[in-house]
């Protein structure tokens, strides 16, 4: 089969097809399942939760352990009892703040949309604001001690604000999963080198990097999702 694959593969080239294994090493996003096992993982916090269908996602790959989300959007979707639901955004300061909402829901940001991310996805554009609640992590009380953590944010441009809002929750965590941005999608937001320097310093290394937004016309990486394991 091996011998086949490989004599395959270079025809497929030729004509722009790329053959990957289907394999947890070659797709970060595979590694979900064996991460959540292998690191123990009995908590996820589920930041920037959206519809609730990340969650509802890692419960489809049999996590069974408890989930806390969070946002400021969205009402709670059906839910198990080892799910629960905070209607708040997370940053570096309790406060009120406006929360900027997209026209497709999930580029909705406690941050000014740039130009950028306009011109790349109109579907996007602000069609509203309302007030919502803005907590830090670490005041909440809700990441239970001595548990091992899987730490998800996906909040717009803000996640370099919710992790300095979550630092001492952060002893709890052993892995992250962070989307990064490598050009300015969100006014003022903290770029790809700044997140990954405060996880650095925090005790996480990457282990995968996973594309997720790119223009269109050149090929340019505007936005990747970030994994970061636990330094041992």
């Amino acid at each position: 089969m091996k011998r086949a694959f490989g004599f395959v593969r270079p025809l497929l080239r030729r004509v722009g097809v790329e053959v990957i294994a289907h394999e947890p090493r070659n797709f970060p996003h595979l590694r979900r399942t064996e991460l959540l096992s292998t690191e123990r993982i009995d908590v996820v916090l589920d930041v920037g939760a959206s519809d609730g269908g990340w969650a509802r996602g890692i419960r489809s790959l049999g996590f069974r352990g408890r989930i806390i989300s969070f946002e400021p959007l969205e009402d709670p979707p059906a839910r198990d009892r080892d799910w629960d639901w905070h209607r708040l955004a997370l940053g570096d300061e309790s406060r009120i703040a406006v929360f900027r909402v997209a026209a497709n829901r999930q580029s909705s940001s406690l941050l000014p949309m740039a130009d950028a991310h306009l011109q790349h996805a109109p579907e996007s554009a602000e069609v509203g604001q309302i007030e919502v609640e803005v907590a830090r992590l670490d005041e909440l009380g809700v990441v239970p001690q001595g548990c091992r953590a899987y730490l998800k944010l996906d909040v717009q441009g803000a996640e370099l604000a919710v992790l300095r809002g979550a630092e001492a929750s952060l002893g709890f965590v052993r892995i992250v999963e962070v989307e990064l941005s490598a050009v300015e999608l969100y006014r003022g937001q903290a770029l790809v080198e700044e997140v990954i320097a405060f996880l650095r310093s925090a005790g996480f290394d990457p282990i995968g990097i996973e594309t997720s937004f790119r223009d269109r016309r050149s090929g340019d990486l505007l936005q990747a999702n970030g994994f970061f394991r636990r330094r041992p």
